[in-house]
């Protein structure tokens, strides 16, 4: 109960408006987009045809290079996402001391340490989840090494389109938990907010969806990948 009476009206509609973005952000985005016209649903078009071609190559060097490349991004990401949660966790558990040291800031908005707690242990939250994202994909990443090594070297398309079909299976749940995991950057800044306020809060909750909707939707980047998807659909 301290807790609650520690949030004034906007703080507690600040916090819902966050939880609805952070958390049904991709499947609302996917329900509105219907499959197409987002970034990362035409990619997953995209990275099926990159895996049939994959297994119907003689070479597949080429192939373990890129996703190895992506593998080595996503662990610098969950590496640099574990160095924030520190940084942030440092502050949550620092007791008095820092909870003096913030107020004393006139920019940030903190009418109590428990306020404080829960505004910090929010960013620290949303990064973790982010963590998480990151680990599951390495994991997945490294399934699809395996899978690419292990694919046959024939010439038979009967038996290199399944299997082909079946790596993108795989390969696309891992790049969407990549994915997932730099949107986690920035819901915790948008969190971060909270800090100076639930104004800032819901202002910098509105703007990080309306920049991430934008990029899926109208970047020079989403009209390119949407041409690329419209070829490779052409029979």
């Amino acid at each position: 109960m301290k807790f609650l009476d520690a949030l004034t009206p906007l703080d507690t509609v600040a916090v819902a408006v966050f939880a609805v973005a952070w958390l049904a952000y991709e499947p609302l985005l996917k329900a509105i987009a219907r499959g197409k016209g987002l970034i990362n649903t035409d990619m997953t078009v995209i990275r099926l045809a990159w895996m049939r071609n994959m297994a119907g190559r003689e070479n597949k060097f080429m192939d373990g290079q890129i996703l190895g490349h992506t593998l080595n991004s996503a662990s610098f990401f969950a590496s640099s996402n574990l160095i924030l949660i520190a940084a942030a966790a440092g502050a949550l558990f620092g007791g008095e001391r820092t909870f003096e040291s913030a107020s004393s800031l006139m920019v940030l908005k903190t009418s109590s340490r428990l306020l404080f707690e829960a505004q910090v242990a929010l960013v620290v939250l949303t990064l973790a989840r982010g963590l998480l994202d990151f680990i599951w994909s390495i994991r997945q990443m490294n399934y699809c090494l395996a899978v690419i090594g292990a694919a046959p070297e024939t010439e038979d398309i009967a038996s290199t389109r399944p299997y082909g079909e079946a790596a993108a299976r795989l390969m696309n749940p891992a790049l969407s938990s990549f994915n997932r995991g730099v949107r986690g950057y920035y819901f915790a800044l948008a969190a971060a907010g909270w800090l100076f306020g639930p104004q800032t809060f819901l202002l910098l909750t509105f703007l990080a969806v309306a920049l991430l909707v934008t990029r899926q939707r109208r970047s020079p980047a989403a009209r390119a990948i949407a041409e690329v998807r419209r070829l490779l659909d052409q029979p």
